[in-house]
């Protein structure tokens, strides 16, 4: 099933011929080479320029094997290059191109080339790859489907596609199968490919380790954690693992797109705090399916889905933290810490963001609300509800929205 995915080749059309390398970069499977060489090839041929002035190459095709030594690719790309007007390299996997940071920098001296490349491991399965071209290259993060691409695929009722999403996740491959095919699909790559590609990587020995590791955070998305409170957890269960490599395994992570680390912000203190952090998952089904589909806690997933969307949005996307005073019994001063969800930012906008999954009476809500309430700014503040209401405000301005709503209409955060 063919996917639009308007927001990235938007992203890529507006970087052409910018003088830099563009480089798709996203998590395994998240649709990058479909981009290039589907959405992006189809845009370049309705815009004029003829097929010949396009060189592509997959290096991961068996057909391309030869071409993977540069001594070979380079002659038989120049000699491609050689017509007239715009030419166009798009590069697959280019990772498996050796030496391809030299090769690259060649074709951008060439006059009226423009290179495009996507890759899925090593070098280009990283969150730093642009630091591989020396400041010549050009980023353009893909992501998994959002909700509202998903909606456009899946094509039926709005909360019955949500509580698909929040199992299966928006990996593209996904759309269109059942739910016993999605779930080997997603059980199998991320096995064979996400934790076989990143402990190769990085040199890891034992990779039980790092499977051990993603159970632990599969298991907590949403909860506060850090590096120490994983090896007490290792510690516990009778293995070891020290703080330091449990940083170690989760930059590998971060680093392969898998998961993102949201830091902790103090509104009023204007400052971040250190350790712990929250983590959350690149695409819901690559987590369930590291917990077998058992543990799919609706709640944590609700909110996981929102930071997926806030970040897919280009939003900065911190934990809020706000300290609150109140008397105990005995009339001492006592303080205590109040979490914000989100504390999302762009530019000179900024919005506060609560993700309820349900708010059935006042207590409920009342704690929901009350670190929103000890924030004293302009900014919005909106509460996130899983039922399907009509978007509304309460007598303090805080805007109520339905989950389906407000991943669909982008107009909630414009």
């Amino acid at each position: 099933m063919s996917i639009p995915r308007p927001k990235y080749l938007e992203k890529l059309v507006a970087k052409k011929s910018n003088g830099l390398v563009k480089v798709v970069t996203g998590v395994r499977r998240c649709g990058k080479s479909f981009l290039l060489f589907n959405l992006f090839k189809e845009h370049l041929l309705s815009e004029g320029v003829p097929a010949e002035n396009i060189v592509e190459v997959a290096f991961d095709e068996y057909e391309s094997k030869r071409l993977r030594d540069p001594d070979a690719f380079y002659p038989w790309a120049k000699e491609r290059l050689a017509a007239d007007g715009k030419r166009y390299v798009l590069l697959d996997e280019v990772q498996l191109l050796s030496d391809f940071e030299e090769v690259l920098i060649g074709l951008m001296r060439m006059p009226d080339v423009d290179v495009y490349v996507t890759g899925s491991n090593a070098k280009l399965l990283s969150k730093d790859i642009i630091t591989e071209f020396r400041g010549r290259g050009d980023e353009v993060r893909v992501r998994p489907l959002s909700f509202s691409e998903f909606m456009r695929a899946y094509g039926g009722d709005a909360r019955r596609g949500f509580e698909e999403y929040s199992v299966y996740g928006g990996m593209p491959a996904t759309v269109g199968m059942d739910a016993q095919a999605k779930t080997a699909y997603l059980e199998g790559i991320f096995r064979e490919i996400y934790v076989n590609d990143i402990a190769e990587r990085n040199g890891i020995r034992d990779a039980g380790e790092l499977e051990a590791l993603l159970d632990i955070l599969s298991s907590g998305i949403g909860s506060l954690t850090n590096p120490k409170k994983v090896s007490d957890t290792f510690r516990s269960k009778g293995s070891t693992l020290s703080p330091k490599t449990a940083r170690a395994y989760i930059d590998h992570l971060i680093d392969a797109f898998v998961i993102e680390e949201a830091k902790r912000y103090d509104v009023k203190g204007r400052a971040y705090i250190g350790t712990p952090f929250k983590y959350y998952f690149c695409d819901l089904g690559l987590r369930n399916a590291r917990m077998n589909f058992r543990q799919v806690e609706p709640s944590h997933a609700m909110e996981n889905v929102i930071y997926n969307e806030l970040a897919g949005r280009g939003f900065g996307v911190d934990v809020g933290v706000v300290n609150a005073f109140s008397k105990n019994a005995e009339g001492k001063s006592v303080r205590s810490t109040l979490e914000i969800d989100f504390v999302c930012n762009k530019g000179d906008r900024r919005f506060y963001i609560q993700s309820s999954y349900a708010v059935p009476d006042r207590g409920k809500m009342d704690q929901e609300l009350a670190s929103l309430r000890k924030v004293d700014d302009s900014f919005e503040k909106i509460v996130v509800v899983r039922d399907p209401i009509v978007p509304r405000r309460d007598e303090s301005g805080f805007l109520f929205v339905g989950i389906e709503d407000f991943l669909l209409d982008e107009s909630f955060l414009g």
